[in-house]
């Protein structure tokens, strides 16, 4: 059986949320282990399925992107929350993500989500403004060190049209004349977990990205083709269904 399904950029986070948490590994670092979930907007998402509740998500941002022109009127918030980080299923209010890496081992879990995404190649590219190389560029020696497994929510959204390992060493090279803040880039392979994985761990349906975009909210939305046996394929829409209508993150 095949449908189609259409969802906007907030209800492809809350999808890839619910998809994450429900993967095996995350699941048993969730029974024993741990689990440390970075800033991020998708991640906030990540974070309120794990809690089982909402929270301020505005307040869970690292870098983002906004419109040029983005009216801050009347949306301002208060300083970060401090990060989740999961022990044994419990949130761990004495860590942090420094003294969480400094303690994980194989099979605990670190959450990134990231900027841009090859999805056929499985690597995405995580931007990053300081020089220090930002949360991941601290991370990822204890990640590969440790076979911490680093699980990558992101959407299709985010895919982009060159080759990220050569974006990555464009924006790594000196220019005379560079205006304005140009980011770094990261090129990062690990469980990328997009609409595809999400729907397939959540339904056990097989999707297809088909097309991107729309108007009237749909800006940055995904338009995708779902495949399986009846009882699979109903049981995504319903989960759609459950999810349209998630509020924009800043509404």
């Amino acid at each position: 059986m095949r449908s189609q399904l259409t969802l906007t950029v907030a209800e492809s986070k809350r999808l890839i949320a619910k998809g994450v948490a429900n993967l095996d590994v995350v699941k048993s670092a969730m029974s024993s282990g741990l689990i440390a979930i970075s800033y991020g907007s998708t991640n906030a998402y990540v974070a309120e399925e794990l809690l089982g509740k909402e929270i301020e998500k505005e307040r869970y941002l690292t870098g983002h992107t906004l419109p040029a022109k983005f009216d801050k009127s009347g949306k301002k918030r208060g300083s970060r929350i401090p990060t989740f980080i999961f022990k044994d299923g419990q949130v761990a209010l004495d860590m942090d993500l420094n003294t969480a890496l400094a303690d994980m081992k194989k099979g605990d879990v670190f959450i990134k989500g990231a900027n841009a995404l090859n999805y056929q190649r499985g690597v995405a590219g995580i931007l990053i403004g300081d020089s220090k190389g930002g949360t991941i560029g601290n991370a990822i020696g204890h990640i590969v060190g440790r076979r911490i497994r680093l699980v990558i929510p992101i959407s299709l959204e985010k895919c982009v049209a060159f080759d990220i390992d050569e974006i990555a060493e464009t924006l790594s090279e000196t220019c005379q004349d560079e205006r304005g803040d140009i980011p770094r880039l990261m090129a990062v392979r690990g469980d990328i977990i997009t609409e595809i994985e999400a729907l397939r761990v959540l339904a056990g349906v097989q999707a297809m990205h088909i097309a991107s975009g729309g108007i009237g909210g749909a800006e940055g939305g995904v338009r995708l083709i779902i495949e399986g046996h009846k009882e699979a394929v109903d049981k995504a829409i319903g989960i759609v269904e459950e999810i349209q209508g998630e509020a924009r993150f800043f509404s």
